[in-house]
């Protein structure tokens, strides 16, 4: 390979994954998933405080890592 995967296109490519997996979660929580959560014995607000956290964790990770101008790798 030519191109190996540096430490900074990984921690890109791992948070929009993250991303689209939290914003899943949230969806399903605001009920624009058609995914019956009631059944799973977890509380229902905290599948939305999770996902909540969880995509946002994910977004600083990929605004830090798109912003981040010192590439010293």
């Amino acid at each position: 390979m030519d191109n190996p995967l540096t430490r900074r296109k990984v921690l890109i490519i791992a948070s929009a994954i993250d991303m689209i997996l939290s914003g899943i979660v949230l969806l399903i929580y605001f009920g624009l998933f058609p995914v019956d959560i009631s059944g799973w014995g977890i509380p229902r607000r905290v599948i939305g405080l999770v996902g909540g956290v969880w995509f946002a964790g994910a977004l600083a990770v990929l605004v830090v890592q798109l912003t981040k101008t010192n590439i010293s790798e």
